[in-house]
C-alpha cells in the first residue's frame, strides 16, 4: 500500500474526487495518507478532517523563503512516509531540491491541454480565459508528472472537452472540473498505485 500526500491550497474538489475513489475502492494499491495546504483557511482541509484523513498546514505566507518552505513541506512528508505526491490544486510552486528528491513521484492536475495554455502564469481561471481568447473548440485537463519546468514533466493522461459557444471562463471551469480533472485524476493516482507507469525517454508509459 503506497502512501499518498496531497498537496492543496484552496477550496480541494479534486482531493474530493480522490477521497471519493478511495472509497470506491479507484485508488488501486494506494491510500491517502495526508493532506497538506499552503493555506490555513482553505476548504480542503475540512474535506480532508470529514473524511478522516490527517490535515497538516505549512503556510507559505509564514516562510521567508522558498527554501524554508519546501523545508518544512519535506519535514510533513517524511513524517508521513510518503511515496507519492498529488499537487491537487496547489497554488505553490516547488523547489528543484524537493522535486528532485520525489522525481517521477509528484503528479499535478493542469486544467488544459498541455502544451496549451500552461506554463509559467497559468492557473485557475487564468488558464480558461486564454482558452476562450484563443478561440479553441477543444480544451480539457492534463495529468503529468512534475518536473523543474512548470507544467513541464511528462504526460500521463490526458481528457479532451468541448468549448461551447457563450461559455465563460467559469462556466468553462466547472466543465472541465467534472468531465476531466475528477476522473483523470484518481485514473492516474491509481495507475501510479498499481506499478503501470514506467518512464522511457522522457515520456511516460501506460503499461498494459
Amino acid at each position: 500500500m503506497l502512501n499518498i500526500a496531497v498537496l492543496v491550497s484552496g477550496g480541494g474538489t479534486n482531493l474530493g474526487a480522490l477521497i471519493d475513489a478511495q472509497r470506491e475502492g479507484r485508488l488501486g494499491g494506494g491510500r491517502i495518507r495526508c493532506v497538506i495546504s499552503s493555506r490555513p483557511g482553505a476548504y480542503a482541509l475540512t474535506r480532508a478532517k470529514n473524511a478522516g484523513i490527517p490535515a497538516e498546514v505549512a503556510d507559505r505566507r509564514a516562510f521567508d523563503s522558498g527554501e524554508a518552505f519546501d523545508k518544512a513541506l519535506k519535514a510533513l512528508l517524511k513524517q508521513y512516509e510518503t511515496d507519492i505526491i498529488v499537487l491537487a490544486g496547489f497554488m505553490s510552486i516547488l523547489g528543484d531540491e524537493l522535486v528532485g528528491e520525489y522525481k517521477n513521484r509528484i503528479i499535478n492536475v493542469h486544467p488544459s491541454l498541455i502544451p496549451a495554455f500552461c506554463g509559467k502564469g497559468f492557473y485557475g481561471l487564468r488558464v480558461h480565459e486564454a482558452a476562450l481568447d484563443s478561440g479553441v473548440k477543444l480544451s480539457g485537463a492534463t495529468v503529468h508528472f512534475v518536473n523543474e519546468v512548470p507544467d513541464g514533466g511528462a504526460i500521463i493522461l490526458q481528457k479532451a472537452v468541448e468549448v461551447k459557444d457563450g461559455d465563460t471562463p467559469e462556466s468553462l471551469q466547472k466543465r472541465i472540473m467534472e468531465q476531466a480533472e475528477w476522473r483523470i485524476l484518481p485514473e492516474a493516482v491509481a495507475l501510479f498505485c498499481e506499478g503501470k507507469i514506467k518512464i522511457e525517454n522522457g515520456k511516460a508509459i501506460i503499461i498494459k
